[in-house]
């Protein structure tokens, strides 16, 4: 009931009154889905009514909206009440108009959340996007060649533009796969990879990753040249660029599988590196620890000799972070290596039992990695030894690996 109340107050022309729907929407989250066609009517209607600073609030609470109820917007009915306005303000506003950033970024955050439901707007609206990063790179060009004749692009086209590339690689999944085949985004993201501009990076690094999980072979061809632009941006003094660029690999590594070994060499002695480093943002640590975990996975020879280095701090990085598909490969990678270079976990294996307790639910065969590796280490040291060495873990761990791996 609050809800609804909220959402009709928005009626009111006011900066204050949007602003604290769009906060509600925030922290209401999926609590929002039994009243999204009366939210979406209601944002609809405030098309019609809100001015042009007001829009820029409108589009920040449909992209909030997107983002809190995700996959639940992808119903025809909301579609259809929500598509036609934004795709009206799309088609209104010029390729040079500043008021295409915040239609961009909400796009994107619809893109995300409606996933194959988006796919009757996607074809302009990727070529769209590919343009305009097309026309920001030959307008820098332009003015690095003849600074005294030409005006210098304004990049934050080409962040948005990119970052709404993202959320249809993201959303659509193998449906984007024919529109980058149309396309040469593949050699506009290599040029945004070099920017100048952090943001630029940042953001075409999220792009390819996003296009890794979507459509690999595209990306494939591109691996050798790309690599080492990414083992250059492994430098923590931009943590957002060196968080993309760190998440892109891991993801690139799981595609390319063994073949990843010839570049192994270009960013691992950075990502140890950063994993050992004081005070690095929890985010990046998690990233750099999952994507060390899928280096190992796919390349454990390459990987294994360097785990005295990093498996104290891989251990911390992941014990706090839930069950999901990254920290499983992750895992399955750090198993891996513990088979090659079991003498390379010694030392720290305290904080491995520690992380390895740290899973709720692990697949069945992962379970059984982490069993073989608990009783492998057990048999090896001896029951006297490992009685000793079990006495230094608190209570809980103990208790959680003698209920589920029986040491």
């Amino acid at each position: 009931k609050p809800i609804k109340n909220m959402v009709l107050v928005i009626e009111i022309n006011s900066n204050k009154i949007s602003i604290a729907f769009a906060t509600l929407e925030e922290e209401a989250c999926t609590e929002l889905v039994p009243y999204l066609s009366f939210i979406l009517d209601t944002l609809v209607f405030a098309f019609s009514k809100y001015q042009h600073k007001n829009l820029l609030i409108l589009y920040d609470a449909i992209g909030t909206l997107a983002d809190s109820v995700g996959h639940h917007l992808n119903q025809p009915e909301y579609i259809q009440k929500l598509m036609p306005p934004l795709i009206q303000k799309w088609n209104e506003l010029k390729d040079e108009d500043k008021d295409l950033f915040p239609l961009l970024e909400c796009l994107s955050s619809v893109a995300t959340a409606l996933q194959s439901g988006f796919l009757p707007y996607c074809e302009p609206v990727y070529q769209r996007c590919v343009t305009l990063v097309q026309k920001n790179l030959a307008q820098a060009m332009m003015y690095n060649q003849h600074p005294d004749q030409y005006e210098a692009p304004d990049k934050d086209f080409m962040i948005v533009a990119l970052d709404l590339l993202s959320g249809l690689a993201e959303g659509l999944g193998a449906h984007v796969e024919q529109l980058v085949t149309r396309s040469n985004v593949m050699t506009l993201i290599f040029q945004c990879m070099q920017d100048t501009m952090p943001e630029v990076r940042q953001s075409s690094f999220a792009l390819l990753g996003d296009l890794t999980k979507a459509c690999f072979l595209h990306v494939k061809p591109c691996i050798a040249e790309f690599l080492p632009v990414l083992g250059l941006n492994l430098n923590p003094e931009f943590i957002s660029v060196c968080n993309n660029a760190t998440w892109a690999i891991g993801e690139i590594a799981i595609q390319m599988g063994t073949e990843m070994q010839p570049f192994v060499a270009l960013v691992l002695n950075n990502l140890v590196e950063i994993i050992n480093r004081p005070n690095t943002p929890k985010t990046l640590l998690e990233n750099t620890a999952i994507t060390i975990g899928r280096l190992g996975y796919v390349c454990p020879q390459e990987v294994a000799p360097m785990l005295p280095q990093f498996v104290r701090p891989w251990c911390t990085s992941l014990r706090n972070i839930r069950d999901n598909e990254e920290k499983d490969s992750a895992f399955r990678g750090i198993c891996v290596m513990i088979g090659v270079n079991p003498g390379g976990v010694v030392q720290d294996f305290i904080f491995f039992c520690d992380a390895v307790a740290s899973w709720v639910n692990p697949k069945d065969d992962l379970r059984d990695m982490f069993y073989k590796i608990l009783h492998g280490f057990k048999d090896q040291v001896g029951g006297d030894n490992w009685q000793q060495f079990s006495e230094q873990f608190p209570p809980l761990l103990k208790e959680r690996l003698s209920a589920c791996y029986g040491v």
